[in-house]
């Protein structure tokens, strides 16, 4: 009987977003299974595409002499059906096809060798003591007789061991198996990525917080199995910096296995944080299966097949861990749930959080959300209800307090001569650290992409008059804002107090570096950035120098303040706050606020007191305030007053559209056409209550060889705003003016594009 496959092609085109049905080759049968990836003659040429299996029928949906034979399968493990179901879901959800939505879901592209471990057991003692005895006589099978003596002592014999430690071929042992007496039997071997093995912590006990918090959690268990909500599905669990987070996940972990249920944990970046993923290893041990970017093929299909078939029962791993291979999942777990790392930047744009809370949905499960600084988005919800909050108030070591936090006025330093990148106080403590020989850590606040323009006399910042954010500085002398298009010359002096000193902002950590290095010629220093954590388990490597006091000072960027725990880091100093509290977006204060948090909160973390100094040249603005405070409550009121002023995420909603091309007038011309298309709907009312910004050139004008523009819509109803993209979509597409433009949309992105 033959057997028919209904595949999906693997492309981006929307017109071939839609089932085709192949035959099944009788070699292949057996070999294919929902969700296998496979090659397949498509189109009037035969080109050799690849495709997905969505379905096996033994029944043809289109006459028989159409149907082509599937030329060739890569051997991918078969896709449990919820998540074929979750990737239509996910097409629906975030504008894109069916085939990019299953390449995110099935993330193992093609079957890897399996490595097998092969060891003999006794099967049969009596048969064996008896040919021990025969073989003991003859001296010729001296190496058979060792092996049966050792096997008769130890019961099983690992094949690998034959030679080395025995002394006898694998050959020779073989011809054993055919009496009977001894058996060879075969194992997986998985390979480890070996990352996460740094010095164990002894077992945490709950105090009084974290076990209320884990039992008001699991409280709701078995409630939302039989009627899912979010209110009692959904916990945001708020602590604050040391609070003991990971040992309530733990917690309800353990729990969740008793059931028989299974567990994912995402982090943001699993490769900068072994001393987490460390902590569920100690408990969980082999119950692990973990995924990121940074492990090979062969151990990437390893840990896939490893949560497949159920040798493991908790997947962690960045948000791609989301799509774990699981059928009876009872607990999801965000860690830092805040990180923007949780959002993908490439189409489907999708949040962790929104899969996180579909599977959740789905399969009956908890959804756990946990930060020191919580997301707007998620606190928002949670003040109104729909999620249930649960708070740590203090740190889980009773030795431990959070540190005392100083803010350093960089205008004063300016005024009174220094203008070295050490403030007094920082560098004074700097030097009382290394001289009590204890640690510290310098953040470099600072992002990738252009920098804003600042007075260093005063502190103004040079903003959109339209939208208020930062302008961004560009090549030329022009100030642009990325949402809008408004655009302004480079002042000469500050509009505010007429001071020359006014540009550019920014610096980098090879410049502090070479500057810590100078200033304290005796310290040791290690930098912890995208450079120095280019190559495979890098970051673990500086972060176990770190923790075993090989330097005294680490310097890095945002992934220093990503959940490390250093017993003797005494003092945090925080460089250049400004830098993300006037990036050029609508998130910038948020970020700051939980950046400022995170890294003030790696200090004082064991039993000596903690001191941060924040550096800045907005002293007074609640951003830099709240977090000195470690007050997200007060952060929260005031910002949340602001977003809903100027209908920003979470109080109203953004929709962006980026039109790409290789021709840059034919791409402001889409942009163009896009805008007119928005206002269109807005007469007719199908966009009534939106406000429009835009076209305007992406913050990266150009990318890869292809020019970028932007348009943004802004609403108060996200549903509204669904329609909207769906609507412009369907008006661009098959347009002469899109050919070799490419149309990409996200609801309320997380950075200007």
């Amino acid at each position: 009987m033959a057997l028919y496959a209904d595949v999906i092609i693997d492309t981006g085109v929307r017109d071939l977003d839609r089932v085709f049905q192949y035959r099944i080759p009788e070699d292949l049968e057996g070999k294919i299974g929902r969700g296998t990836r496979v090659r397949v003659p498509f189109g009037a040429g035969n080109r050799m595409s690849d495709a997905f299996v969505t379905d096996i029928s033994d029944k043809a949906g289109i006459a028989e002499e159409r149907i082509k034979d599937i030329e060739s399968s890569y051997g991918a493990p078969d896709a449990d059906g919820k998540l074929i179901e979750l990737a239509g879901w996910i097409r629906n959800e975030y504008s894109c096809t069916l085939s990019q939505a299953l390449s995110l879901v099935l993330p193992v592209k093609k079957k890897v060798r399996e490595i097998m471990k092969y060891t003999y057991v006794l099967e049969d003692r009596e048969k064996a003591e008896h040919l021990l005895e025969e073989l003991s006589r003859d001296r010729r099978r001296a190496g058979a007789a060792r092996f049966l003596s050792a096997l008769l002592s130890q019961g099983t014999v690992p094949e690998e061991s034959l030679k080395a430690v025995i002394g006898v071929t694998a050959a020779s042992v073989r011809k054993l198996t055919e009496t009977g007496a001894v058996a060879r039997t075969a194992s997986r071997q998985y390979r480890d990525p070996q990352i996460f093995r740094l010095s164990p912590h002894a077992e945490a006990e709950l105090n009084d917080e974290q076990s209320r918090a884990a039992d008001d959690i699991w409280e709701n268990a078995g409630r939302v199995r039989e009627n899912w909500n979010t209110h009692d599905a959904v916990h945001l669990l708020y602590g604050i910096t040391g609070s003991g987070k990971t040992e309530v996940y733990i917690e309800l972990i353990r729990k969740t296995l008793a059931e028989g249920r299974k567990a994912i944990v995402l982090i943001p970046e699993i490769s900068l944080t072994p001393q987490t993923v460390s902590r569920f290893y100690e408990r969980f041990g082999e119950l692990i299966a973990v995924t990121h970017s940074r492990l090979s093929a062969g151990e990437r299909y390893d840990q896939y097949m490893k949560a497949r078939s159920g040798e493991a029962s908790i997947m962690i791993g960045p948000r791609s861990a989301v799509f774990a291979p699981f059928d009876n999942i009872g607990l999801i777990i965000i860690d830092e749930e805040h990180d923007g790392a949780y959002k993908s930047e490439k189409t489907p744009k999708y949040h962790a959080a929104e899969i996180a809370a579909e599977r959740a949905r789905k399969g009956g499960a908890l959804l756990v959300l946990g930060s020191a600084t919580p997301s707007l988005r998620s606190y928002s919800r949670a003040s109104k209800g729909e999620y249930s909050l649960h708070v740590l108030r203090k740190r889980a070591r009773e030795s431990s307090v959070l540190p005392q936090v100083s803010i350093a006025d960089m205008r004063a330093e300016l005024a009174a001569g220094n203008r070295s990148i050490f403030s007094r106080e920082l560098y004074s403590a700097i030097e009382q650290n290394l001289e009590h020989h204890e640690q510290t850590m310098l953040f470099l606040n600072r992002r990738g992409y252009a920098g804003f323009v600042s007075c260093r006399s005063c502190g103004e910042v040079i903003k959109c008059p339209h939208c208020e954010v930062s302008l961004t500085s560009h090549r030329g002398g022009r100030l642009k804002c990325h949402y809008c298009g408004y655009e302004a010359a480079m002042p000469e002096k500050c509009p505010s107090c007429g001071s020359p000193y006014i540009g550019r902002f920014g610096i980098g950590t090879e410049k502090v570096e070479d500057l810590v290095r100078k200033t304290f010629p005796s310290a040791r220093v290690l930098r912890m950035d995208r450079d120095t954590t280019s190559a495979k388990d890098s970051a673990g490597k500086i972060v176990s120098a770190f923790a075993s006091g090989k330097a005294d000072i680490l310097i890095g960027t945002q992934m220093i303040v990503k959940g490390h725990d250093f017993e003797n880091v005494t003092l945090v100093g925080i460089l250049a706050a400004d830098t993300t509290l006037f990036s050029g977006d609508y998130m910038s204060t948020e970020r700051t606020f939980q950046l400022l948090t995170q890294a003030a909160g790696r200090a004082g973390r064991g039993a000596k007191p903690g001191k941060v100094v924040i550096q800045t040249y907005k002293p007074d603005h609640y951003c830099i305030r709240t977090a000195a405070e470690q007050d997200f409550p007060s952060f929260y009121d005031k910002e949340i007053k602001f977003r809903s002023l100027m209908g920003y995420p979470p109080a109203g909603h953004m929709l962006l559209f980026l039109l790409e091309g290789a021709d840059e007038e034919k791409v402001k011309s889409a942009a163009e056409q896009a805008a007119s298309a928005i206002r269109y709907f807005q007469n007719e009312g199908s966009a009534a209550g939106t406000d429009l910004l835009g076209p305007s050139p992406a913050a990266i004008t150009k990318l890869k060889d292809l020019y970028r523009y932007v348009l943004y819509v802004k609403c108060l109803d996200e549903g509204h705003l669904r329609l909207v993209r769906d609507s412009v979509e369907n008006e661009l597409k098959n347009k002469e003016y899109m050919k070799n433009i490419y149309l990409n949309s996200d609801i309320d992105p997380l950075t200007i594009v």
